[in-house]
Order: structure tokens, then C-alpha cells, then sequence
């Protein structure tokens, strides 16, 4: 499986961006995607993760900024009032489980999308 994030670019404090991950195959009906994002310097850290069913859920540090949702296309991740320590690498991962996300106990990584968000 591969993925493949777009969407990344550089934006102004307050601004918004639209993340997008596809997958080129489904291996399974009953799965999770997740955003993960890794500042220079930094570990890579969990941002936002959806489950086959719906159900999402977001790090603190994003929660009722980024959105998560998803369809037959692919993941979004909606990224608004962006701020400079959102300045990052995002990449989208897939799991069996939303919880696996939450661990970063993923099965395929995508290669990833910079954001930058400058002052």
C-alpha cells in the first residue's frame, strides 16, 4: 500500500489548509488513518486519527482547530487558525485500529507534506 499526502505549503498565522492522504489499494474494510506530524528536530508526534466507522479523535494541542474526515477518496485533515508551532512535516498512516494509531502502531506510512506557518 502506498499513501500519498498533499496539501502542505507555507501559510500566514490564521490561516487554513486542506491536507489530503489517498491510498492505492484498500486492504481492509475495517481500518484507521491517521496525521502525524514531526517538527525539525523533534520526534514525530500523533495529530488527528478517523476510524472505518467514523469515529476521530486529536491531540490536545488541535482539538476544534483540525478536522479530520474521510470518504471513498481519500483522508483530509483541515488544518485552520494554523499558528507557527504547527510548523511541521504531516504524514499520513494507516492502522487496524484507531487506538493503533494513537500509539503509532501503523501499517504503511505516507512520505509526508510540509507546512509552514510563518508570524
Amino acid at each position: 500500500v502506498q499513501l500519498q499526502a498533499s496539501g502542505g505549503g507555507l501559510v500566514q498565522a490564521g490561516a487554513s489548509l486542506r491536507l489530503s492522504c489517498t491510498a492505492s489499494e484498500r486492504t481492509s474494510d475495517r481500518y484507521a488513518v491517521g496525521w502525524f506530524r514531526q517538527a525539525p528536530g523533534k520526534e514525530r508526534t500523533f495529530v488527528a486519527g478517523i476510524a472505518w466507522h467514523g469515529i476521530d479523535t486529536y491531540a490536545d494541542s488541535v482539538k476544534g482547530r483540525f478536522t479530520i474526515s474521510g470518504d471513498n477518496a481519500g483522508v483530509s485533515l483541515l488544518m485552520k487558525n494554523l499558528k507557527p508551532e504547527d510548523t511541521a512535516t504531516y504524514y499520513c498512516a494507516t492502522a487496524k485500529t484507531l487506538g493503533d494509531v494513537r500509539q503509532g502502531s501503523v501499517a504503511y506510512w505516507g512520505q509526508g507534506t510540509l507546512v509552514t506557518v510563518s508570524s
